[in-house]
C-alpha cells in the first residue's frame, strides 16, 4: 500500500522561471511556445523531484499558468459574456488580468492565506459544459515519465460556494450542471489508466456552513463515486477542521479523506467515524504553510495518537495543504546564518521530511543516512529552543509594562483639527503610496546590496527618483503626494530588514497571483526598531513639495501575515512586539513634521480565523496591536490605513473599532456593494474606495472615472470621499500610471465643477 501523499506542489519554479516567461509573453518580448515550453519542462522537474523523494501520491493537474480557479472556470465552460469571443491564451489572459475592452474578473484571497485566487461570475444564465483538455493532457505527460499521478480538482461545491452570483441568484442552484460536468471528465479520465486516484479539493468544507450547503455534499460525492469503478475519489480539506462534512462524507463511497491536523487539530475529534467507515485517512502532518523544519518526535507523536484509533493500513501520511504556500528549496540560501537556515524546511525539504516520517512511522527499513538525518532534526530543533538569537530580554519588558493603546482624541474631535490643519477639499486626491518600481529602480537597489555601487551613488538615484515622483505628482494636480517608495523592495521586507528578528532570503519565493511573487520575511525571535526607518526618505520628499507629504508604513498585523512566523510564541504576542516597533516610527515621523501618514493594513482580513468560534479573540487582538502602533499620534496627525480584497460584511465594526481617520479600499473591480456597507452601519470615518483598477494594465477613461465617482457620491456624502486608485502602483509601468492618473485628476474636476 502506498504509505505517503502531496496536496500540491509550488509551481512558479525554483529561480521564478513561469514569472519570467509570462512577464516576457505579456510584454510581447516572446510568443506562448515558450511560455508552454517553461511550463512542461517546470512540470517535469517537479514530478521528477517528488519521484526522488520516494512520494507514492504526486499530483497532476496541481500547475496552473495563472490560478487554478481559473482554470476550472475554463474547465467547466463558465467563461462570462464579455470574454466569449476570446480564445486560448488570449481569453484565458484576459479573464486574469482584462484588456482594453474588458475589465478583469475579480480576484480575492484563497481563505486565510497570501494566494489570490480569481472568483468566478456566475448568474443564472450560466450554462456548464467541459471545455478543456488540460487534466487529460497533464495526466498522460506524466505517464510518459513513467509517473502515476493522483489527479487534483477544486470540488464543485467549493468552486461554487467561492463564486461570485452577479444577478443575486442562488449559485448552488448550478451543482447539478457542475457535477454532470465532472462525472463526463471522470468518464475519460477512467480510459486513461487500470485505476486512477482523483483528488477533489474542498476547503470550502473548513467553514461554519450552513445546512442547505451541508446537504449537498452526500448527494455530489454519491453521484461522482458511481461513475467508473476505477477511480478512487479523495476529498481534501485543509487550513481547519471539518468535522460536520467528516461526518456525511463517511456515508459516501469515495475511498479516502484528506485532513489537516496541523491547522486543524479538531480533526482529531473525528477519528472515532472515520475508523467506523472504515474510510482511508490522508493524515496532513507535514506544515504546507509555514517554514520551520519539522520536529519527528511531534510528528509521530501525533500519528501515533492518530493510529491508537484509526488501523494503520488505513492512514497515508500527508502535508497538511498543498506546498504552493511555502518556497521552493533551501538550496540557494548562500547568505541566510546557516544556524536560522539550520531551523527551516522548504518544499523540495519538506518532501524529503514526509519521506523519513513515513519511514519510521510504518517502520520501513532506514539507511544510514535516514539515521543520520534522524539524528540531526532532533540536535538542530533542540538548539533552536535555547538558541540566544531568538530571546531579547530589553523588548520583553517593554512589553510588560506597556499602558497606551489606543489614541488621547476621539475621532470626531481630531477630525476636525486635521480639517482646519490640512485644509483638503471633499474628493481630495491621493494614492495608495507606491509608483512604479522601474527595472533601474530594482538594479540600483541590486547594485547596492552587492556592494558594486557606493551608498551615495544608490542614494543619488533614489533622490532622483522621488524627485521626479513628486514633481509628477504636483504637475498634474494631486492633492496629497506619496514618495513613490523607490527604496523599498516589498513592503514588509522593507520593514523587516530594519528591524530585529527577521531573517531574510535570497529566494524564497511564493506565489501570491499569477506571476506575482513575494519573498516573506522569517520572523525568528523578539522583535525591535533599532532606528528609524523612513523618516529621512518621507522629509527628503516634503522638502520637495509645499503640499501634504503622506508618510508610508506598513501595519503590525499585515507585517505578521505576510511573514512566516515563529511558532514558539502566540501570534498575537509577536504582533504586539511588531506594533510597538511601528509605534516609534509614527512617533519619530510627528515630530519630524510629517502629520499624513499611512499604516497600512492590507492583510488584516486575510488572517481571521476560519471558524466564526475563533473571530473575537483575532479581531480584539488584531485590533488592539493597531491601535497600539499609532497610538502615539496627536490630534493633528491624520492616520490613514489601506485594506486589500477584503469584503467588508462581517468586519465593519471591527474595522470601526481600529479608529483610522482615513481607510482606503479596494472597490474597482466588485463595484459599489462595498461602499454600501460603510452607508448602512453609518461609519464617521473618511473612506477612499479605489476608483480603478491596478491589477490590470488598462487604463480606464476620464469618462469611465467620472460616473465611478457619481456613483460614489450617491452613497456617501463628498465630504467623506477620498479619490485615489485601488491599490499601490508598484506592479505597473509609467506611461500607464500617467495617464491613469492625469484621468483621475481631471474627472475630479469635472464632478467638482458638475
Amino acid at each position: 500500500m502506498s504509505k505517503n501523499y502531496v496536496i500540491g506542489f509550488p509551481r512558479i519554479g525554483e529561480k521564478r522561471e513561469l514569472k519570467k516567461v509570462l512577464e516576457q509573453y505579456w510584454a510581447k518580448q516572446t510568443d506562448f511556445d515558450e511560455v508552454k515550453y517553461v511550463a512542461e519542462s517546470l512540470r517535469k522537474r517537479h514530478w521528477t523531484y517528488q519521484k526522488e523523494a520516494k512520494i507514492d501520491f504526486i499530483a497532476s493537474n496541481d500547475f496552473s499558468y495563472y490560478d487554478n480557479m481559473l482554470d476550472t472556470t475554463i474547465l467547466l465552460g463558465a467563461i462570462p459574456q464579455r470574454f466569449q469571443h476570446l480564445k486560448n491564451e488570449e481569453l484565458y489572459f484576459a479573464m486574469a488580468r482584462g484588456n482594453q475592452d474588458s475589465v478583469a474578473m475579480e480576484m480575492t484571497k484563497w481563505f486565510n492565506t497570501n494566494y489570490h485566487y480569481i472568483v468566478p461570475e456566475i448568474s443564472k444564465d450560466t450554462k456548464f459544459a467541459l471545455n478543456s483538455k488540460k487534466v487529460i493532457e497533464e495526466y498522460k505527460e506524466a505517464k510518459e515519465l513513467e509517473i502515476n499521478t493522483k489527479i487534483n480538482l477544486i470540488g464543485a461545491i467549493t468552486y461554487l460556494g467561492l463564486s461570485k452570483s452577479v444577478d443575486n441568484s442562488d449559485v448552488f442552484a448550478h451543482i447539478n450542471s457542475v457535477v454532470d460536468v465532472y462525472k463526463e471528465l471522470l468518464l475519460e479520465i477512467s480510459k486513461l489508466d487500470e485505476e486512477i486516484v482523483v483528488e477533489f479539493a474542498e476547503p470550502l468544507f473548513v467553514k461554519d456552513l450552513d445546512t442547505k450547503v451541508l446537504s449537498l455534499l452526500k448527494p455530489v460525492y454519491d453521484a461522482l463515486s458511481s461513475v467508473a469503478p476505477n477511480i478512487k475519489i479523495v476529498v481534501t480539506t485543509y487550513f481547519e477542521h471539518s468535522n460536520e462534512a467528516t461526518k456525511i462524507l463517511v456515508n459516501t463511497p469515495i475511498w479516502a479523506l484528506g485532513l489537516d491536523f496541523i491547522h486543524g487539530s479538531k480533526n482529531l475529534e473525528a477519528l472515532e467515524i472515520i475508523k467506523n467507515s472504515n474510510k482511508v485517512l490522508i493524515a496532513g502532518v507535514i506544515d504546507g504553510r509555514n517554514i520551520w523544519k519539522s520536529n519527528f518526535e511531534d510528528k509521530l507523536a501525533l500519528l501515533n495518537k492518530i493510529s491508537n484509533v484509526i488501523s494503520k493500513e488505513n492512514i497515508i501520511i500527508g502535508t497538511s495543504c498543498s506546498l504552493l504556500h511555502v518556497p521552493f528549496t533551501l538550496n540557494y540560501e548562500e547568505k541566510l546564518d546557516s544556524e536560522i537556515k539550520s531551523w527551516l524546511a522548504f518544499a523540495t525539504e519538506k518532501l524529503k521530511e514526509l519521506s523519513l516520517v513515513t519511514k519510521q512511522f510504518f517502520d520501513l527499513k532506514l539507511s544510514l543516512d535516514d539515521n543520520a538525518n534522524i539524528k540531526k532534526n532532533a540536535e538542530e530543533n533542540a538548539k533552536r529552543k535555547i538558541s540566544t538569537k531568538i530571546h531579547n530580554a530589553k523588548v520583553q519588558d517593554e512589553i510588560k509594562n506597556l499602558k497606551v493603546f489606543q489614541r488621547a482624541d476621539k475621532f470626531e474631535d481630531r477630525i476636525k483639527v486635521q480639517r482646519e490643519f490640512f485644509k483638503y477639499d471633499a474628493l481630495a486626491t491621493t494614492t495608495i503610496g507606491s509608483f512604479p518600481q522601474t527595472p533601474e529602480i530594482r538594479e540600483n537597489r541590486k547594485q547596492y546590496k552587492a556592494n558594486a555601487i557606493s551608498k551615495e551613488q544608490y542614494e543619488a538615484e533614489i533622490k532622483k527618483y522621488i524627485d521626479d515622483c513628486v514633481e509628477f505628482q504636483d504637475e498634474i494636480g494631486l492633492d496629497v503626494l506619496v514618495h513613490g517608495e523607490p527604496e523599498r523592495n516589498d513592503m514588509v521586507e522593507y520593514f523587516g530588514e530594519l528591524m530585529e528578528g527577521f531573517a531574510f532570503t535570497q529566494n524564497a519565493w511564493v506565489q501570491s497571483y499569477g506571476s506575482r511573487c513575494v519573498k516573506p520575511p522569517v520572523i525568528f525571535g523578539d522583535v525591535s526598531r533599532p532606528n528609524p526607518m523612513t523618516v529621512e526618505w518621507i522629509k527628503y520628499a516634503q522638502s520637495k513639495t509645499k503640499k501634504v507629504m503622506k508618510g508610508m508604513l506598513t501595519g503590525p498585523v499585515t507585517i505578521l501575515n505576510w511573514s512566516f512566523v515563529r511558532d514558539d510564541m502566540p501570534r498575537n504576542e509577536v504582533t504586539k512586539q511588531i506594533a510597538l516597533a511601528i509605534n516609534k516610527e509614527v512617533d519619530d515621523l510627528q515630530n519630524a513634521g510629517i502629520k499624513m501618514i499611512q499604516v497600512d493594513e492590507a492583510a488584516f482580513k486575510e488572517g481571521y480565523p476560519l471558524r466564526k468560534e475563533n473571530i473575537k479573540a483575532y479581531e480584539d487582538w488584531a485590533v488592539e496591536n493597531f491601535r497600539l502602533s499609532v497610538s502615539c499620534a496627536e490630534a493633528n496627525t491624520q492616520i490613514h490605513t489601506h485594506m486589500c480584497y477584503s469584503e467588508f460584511n462581517d468586519i465593519i465594526k471591527t474595522i470601526e473599532a481600529m479608529d483610522a481617520d482615513v481607510i482606503s479600499i479596494e472597490t474597482a473591480r466588485s463595484g459599489n456593494r462595498l461602499l454600501r456597507i460603510f452607508k448602512e452601519v453609518a461609519y464617521k470615518q473618511e473612506i477612499g474606495p479605489g476608483i480603478y483598477d491596478i491589477h490590470s494594465p488598462r487604463v480606464p477613461s476620464v469618462e469611465e472615472m467620472v460616473e465611478q465617482i457619481k456613483a460614489l457620491v450617491e452613497v456617501l456624502p463628498k465630504e467623506q470621499l477620498w479619490i485615489n486608485p485601488d491599490c499601490g502602483l508598484k506592479t505597473r509601468k509609467w506611461p500607464e500610471v500617467k495617464e491613469s492618473l492625469k484621468n483621475l485628476v481631471e474627472a475630479v474636476r469635472i464632478v467638482k465643477n458638475s
